[in-house]
């Protein structure tokens, strides 16, 4: 197969030792559009606007007290007359320049009075908590001509929406899932999808508190908004507000994502939260809508802050060698937000950060069935299928659970370990899954034991860890598949340079958000529908990056490559070689390298055991052409990196079933699509081979 090659970018390279990392970064451009109303969407607003035109309105007075501003001299402008001296020692400025910038600044020589006390009723209603409702009126306006928001926040103050929005913090600072956003750095994406839990920007104190507020805020807000929308908003800020830049925000993923009819409401809040969704605000046709206080955000309990709090310092710490973070827990207890959170909040201190994932069901960067070893450098502040991309090293399992095949489980995370430097003074954490029973557990013992483990924190629920305490004491007499005690590490590379720890820091979370330890039964919540999402945004890099229709998959041109020149096999259930390019065509297929040149007779090449090889990314087989020995291969990967795959490796991971229904161009039957199909016939369903169990039949004389 020939290739155009690309020239690599070279990066430069980061220092790993901890620091303070939120500099000044440089602002990528994305284009904006306003956000599609759904019908359903639009049903509501006018079913809420009904109801607010019934409620009685509360009278304002007509005249309100000025904010005040302790101006200097120093900081005003040219144009400046003598001031006349009043009682109390406060001043009034009079102007030369009566526009409308200037103007502002003579509304507030107007408005001190004795003692210089700012007098305004405007702040009345600020105090911490969820802005939302009437407050988004006063504290957010909005420039129809650039298409933006800017949001003015007090201390503590917190919007929780849904929908999806480019946030650049212009003054103060702001948190975001434990990520703090400061003034100067560049944009940051925000998703808040149906599928996960709501978002919230929660604005901080301010560093300094000697700041002129209001000097210094002013041109900032004339950049953005106009004359009279910043003079409403430059009333209410003090030294700890925070403003925040709101805009419209598209990417090739989320247009790729609405296209299909089941996802056009993905960034819509779910059908339980339309009472709480507040309608009317200048936010609304940006792409977000804020959500009122009876839809809690990331809900931390006392112990989940603590053990945040307690990992962090630990990072940050003096360690001899890099902290080793193994979290574990059972299904739906939070086990990934608290990792993103982790995460996000170690980024405020470092550069950088190791992830090793080690859940085949839910995986944080890649489709689901990877094991993979990432480094991330940019905070996660959305669900995984929104920041999906390329591992630095990863192996394709092929399947989302383990139970089918332990050996090569443990096998394929110890070979991704090895790949690691071990001279690397970055933070890692290993995410696990949730098969806490039975072999499960036994898992966990072995991975604890394989690692240089310096931290366990294991999630439970209602008071209990649903499986017993990973203690150190513990460890000392439990068995895992692999390994038995008295437990020296299992690899052998690591007395060498990473000696074992003889103990380990375990923390216990309970987690008590809404819903914890069951799965979700909304729509885009369950975790098939989450693994689906996942695989669609890696799919949606096939898309072009400009604005423009969505091209579906079969219209895209694949690459051509010859039987002779890739391995095949399908790694998740056993097939016999005559129906091999049955089972792989209109598959997902993972890109692998063997360690092995392919040689081949003039025959394609099947393989028939399931290798642990590197992985370098996914393909969509759409087609097989056996006259003329060809694969038709639709992928995103670069073609540079295409010039080292040489196997294709089939799992059980399907692609979504709205690619194959979606195909709009073709008349009559569907390609690859039917309903005459009946799982009731032998041999109609895959064939499942269990080989973590040893049968008695297997074990031999004893």
């Amino acid at each position: 197969m020939k290739v155009n090659k690309l020239k690599p970018v070279k990066g430069q390279t980061k220092s790993l030792k901890w620091k303070d990392v939120r500099g000044k970064r440089c602002r990528p451009p994305i284009s904006s559009s306003e956000l599609i109303s759904s019908p359903v969407m639009a049903r509501i607003a006018k079913e809420h606007q009904a109801s607010v035109m019934k409620k009685p309105t509360v009278k304002r007075l007509k005249s309100k007290a000025k904010p005040v501003s302790d101006l200097k001299k120093n900081t005003l402008q040219a144009g400046l007359k003598k001031s006349h001296t009043q009682a109390n020692g406060s001043s009034a400025f009079t102007m030369d320049d009566e526009s409308n910038d200037t103007q502002d600044w003579k509304e507030y020589s107007k408005s001190i009075h004795g003692n210089g006390v700012e007098t305004s009723g405007d702040l009345d209603d600020v105090s911490p908590g969820r802005v939302e409702g009437e407050s988004l009126h006063h504290c957010a306006e909005r420039d129809d001509r650039q298409n933006h928001a800017v949001l003015v926040m007090q201390k503590n103050q917190t919007l929780c929406f849904r929908g999806k929005c480019l946030l650049t913090c212009l003054y103060g600072r702001v948190e975001v899932m434990g990520f703090t956003i400061e003034e100067g750095q560049q944009s940051y994406p925000l998703f808040s999808p149906a599928s996960h839990c709501p978002l919230s920007i929660r604005a901080l104190e301010s560093t300094d508190q000697t700041r002129d507020d209001r000097t210094e805020a002013l041109p900032i807000l004339r950049k953005y908004l106009q004359p009279a929308s910043r003079k409403k908003l430059l009333k209410r800020i003090t030294s700890n507000s925070s403003i925040i830049l709101l805009e419209p925000m598209e990417t090739p993923l989320t247009r790729f994502l609405s296209s299909f009819t089941d996802l056009s409401e993905l960034f819509n809040p779910p059908v339980s939260e339309l009472m709480s969704a507040v309608l009317d605000t200048p936010l609304n046709g940006l792409g977000m809508i804020p959500l009122g206080t009876a839809i809690e955000g990331l809900k931390m309990s006392k112990s989940y802050r603590d053990g945040l709090n307690m990992v962090v310092r630990a990072c940050r710490g003096d360690m001899d060698g890099c902290a080793v973070i193994l979290v574990c827990g059972i299904k739906n207890v939070g086990k990934s937000t608290f990792i993103r959170t982790l995460i996000n909040n170690l980024l405020n201190h470092t550069a950088s950060v190791d992830y090793l994932e080690g859940d085949l069901g839910q995986t944080e960067f890649t489709p689901s069935g990877c094991l993979s070893l990432s480094t991330v450098r940019g905070p996660l502040l959305g669900p995984p299928f929104t920041h999906q991309c390329t591992p630095k090293h990863m192996v394709y399992y092929g399947h989302s659970s383990c139970e089918t095949d332990l050996e090569r489980y443990l096998d394929s995370l110890k070979s991704l370990w090895r790949r690691r430097s071990q001279t690397r003074e970055t933070p890692v954490i290993i995410n696990t899954m949730g098969w806490v029973k039975g072999f499960g557990f036994q898992l966990l013992v072995d991975m604890i034991r394989f690692f240089p483990v310096s931290h366990v924190v294991q999630l439970g629920h209602s008071g209990v860890t649903q499986c017993p305490a990973l203690t150190p004491e513990f460890l000392r007499t439990a068995h895992g598949c692999q390994t038995h005690p008295p437990a020296q590490t299992a690899l052998d590379e690591f007395t060498q340079s990473h000696s074992p720890p003889r103990s380990y820091t375990h923390l216990i979370i309970q987690s008590e958000f809404q819903g914890v330890g069951r799965q979700g039964t909304a729509k885009h919540q369950r975790s098939n529908e989450h693994r689906e999402l996942s695989l669609l945004a890696y799919l949606s890099q096939l898309q072009s990056p400009d604005l423009g229709p969505i091209r579906p998959l079969h219209t895209l041109v694949p690459y051509q490559v010859p039987h002779t020149a890739v391995a095949l096999g399908v790694i998740h259930c056993e097939v016999v070689p005559s129906h091999m390019f049955y089972a792989a065509n209109a598959s997902l297929v993972g890109l692998c390298c063997l360690g092995e040149q392919v040689s081949s007779r003039g025959g394609p090449v099947l393989l028939s055991q399931a290798p642990i090889c590197p992985c370098v990314g996914f393909g969509v087989l759409r087609g097989i052409d056996m006259v003329r020995g060809l694969y038709f291969l639709l992928t995103p990967v670069d073609p540079a990196i295409l010039c080292t795959v040489n196997c294709l490796l089939m799992g059980a991971i399907s692609l979504p079933s709205c690619i194959l229904t979606t195909q709009p161009g073709f008349e009559g039957e569907m390609p690859y699509v039917t309903a005459d199909y009946s799982f009731d016939l032998t041999g109609a369903g895959k064939l499942r081979v269990f080989k973590g169990l040893m049968r008695p039949s297997q074990m031999g004389p004893q």
